[in-house]
Order: structure tokens, then C-alpha cells, then sequence
């Protein structure tokens, strides 16, 4: 068993890969066109489990609980227990930490955006005025 600052270094590196698929696949253009089939499947598919295994696939929290299972899977993650509590705490850890960063992600995004959108602005702006200065 690592030992416990071992331990937290490593939900902290491995939520990282996590939160980039889960982002990944539930929000970037790569995905568009099966994430598009999936949020029609979502709501359109005849039973109740093809509807909800179509959500996930949309869900960047509900992904992320499938890409941590197959993370813990992978490297043998288990955290402060050496038996199968470990998986369990290891997995519902790696899933919490990488929501937050998906939320940061999600944050930082909309304010890069935000602030392209007012630079843009300012730009028209400015080059309105320019047309009426040059206009008089």
C-alpha cells in the first residue's frame, strides 16, 4: 500500500485523464455527430434503458463514473483501504475531482469566451467610430 501523500498525488493526476475524456466526448466538435445521435436516442429511444444508456454518453458526470471505472480498473487505484472499499472510495474520489475540474474547465471556457465576445464588440465599436471620422 502507498502511503497516504502517495496516495492523494495520485487521485490528483489521475482525475486529470478522467475529467479529459469525460470533457472530451460529452462536449467537444469531435464528438458532435454521436453525441447529437445520442441526446435524439435520449429521448427518443423506446425503452427507458436505451434512453438512459444514450444520457450517457451527454452527461460529462455521468460519463465520468464509466472513464473512472475503467481508469481504477486499469492502474489498480485504491485509496486508504488495500481491499475492495479502497476501489469503491478510489472510485467515488477520481469522480469528485474530476467534476471539479471539469467545472473549472467549464468556467475558465465561458470567461475566455465572454471575453472574446466584449473584444469583438470594443473592435466593432472602435471601427464604427473610425467610419464616421473618416466619413466627415
Amino acid at each position: 500500500m502507498r502511503s497516504q501523500g502517495d496516495q492523494l498525488l495520485w487521485l490528483f493526476i489521475l482525475a486529470i485523464p478522467v475529467a479529459c475524456i469525460a470533457w472530451t466526448v460529452t462536449h467537444e466538435e469531435i464528438f458532435r455527430e454521436p453525441r447529437e445521435f445520442c441526446v435524439k436516442c435520449s429521448k427518443e429511444a423506446r425503452t427507458l434503458f436505451q434512453r438512459k444508456i444514450a444520457y450517457i454518453f451527454t452527461c460529462e458526470y455521468c460519463f465520468s463514473f464509466y472513464v473512472t471505472t475503467l481508469v481504477v480498473f486499469i492502474t489498480n487505484f485504491r485509496l486508504l483501504i488495500d481491499d475492495w472499499r479502497g476501489y469503491l472510495i478510489a472510485g467515488f474520489s477520481l469522480v469528485w475531482v474530476a467534476n471539479i475540474y471539469m467545472s473549472l474547465f467549464g468556467l475558465l471556457r465561458t470567461s475566455i469566451k465572454i471575453e472574446k465576445i466584449e473584444a469583438t464588440i470594443d473592435e466593432n465599436a472602435l471601427n464604427a467610430q473610425k467610419k464616421q471620422v473618416e466619413g466627415k
